[in-house]
């Protein structure tokens, strides 16, 4: 990407080229259908158009996966397709992803649920206690807990697009 941005057309070339594979792998984990050429090809057009904007003091591909997550976003609002996206401290990782960016979005995602709701889901999803562990070490009811949960991963789903979708607890 250093050498694309310094005018190199062979070197921009075969960025584009060596970021294909890695693009319908993405979206292929992500999504089922045919629609996965179209979101690899709105990714690499985005690039074009957003190259001036990468840092090349930066590492190039969380760069990339962020254009790439932003489009398939932008994807499932538009579709209002259902997408299942597991919020773990990993996410992103087998994409070449660094832990801190995972931990950054599920951080900003969680700071928009009220607190305890958001304290049950990191307790639940990402620390891995159930349900019954989490209202005996705050005293809360289980019944109360499973309920704010359920509600907080409802808003979660409404804050990235995702419509009707069934959630599930634990």
């Amino acid at each position: 990407m250093r050498d694309a941005q310094g005018g190199d057309a062979r070197a921009y070339r075969a960025l584009l080229l060596s970021l294909r594979p890695w693009l319908l792998s993405y979206f292929k984990r992500r999504l089922r259908g045919g629609d996965v050429e179209d979101l690899v090809q709105m990714t690499l057009l985005s690039l074009h158009e957003k190259r001036h904007t990468y840092d090349p003091q930066a590492a190039f591909m969380p760069w990339i996966a962020a254009v790439a997550r932003h489009k398939l976003i932008d994807y499932v609002r538009k579709a209002g397709r259902r997408v299942h996206i597991e919020l773990t401290e990993d996410l992103g990782l087998a994409d070449g992803l660094s832990t801190e960016l995972a931990h950054r979005d599920v951080t900003v995602l969680l700071a928009q649920l009220p607190a305890e709701q958001a304290r049950f889901i990191s307790l639940q999803r990402i620390e891995g206690l159930t349900t019954d562990e989490i209202a005996t070490s705050t005293g809360k009811n289980p019944s109360a807990v499973k309920v704010s949960i359920h509600r907080g991963l409802k808003k979660l789903q409404a804050l990235v697009g995702v419509k009707n979708s069934g959630v599930a607890d634990e």
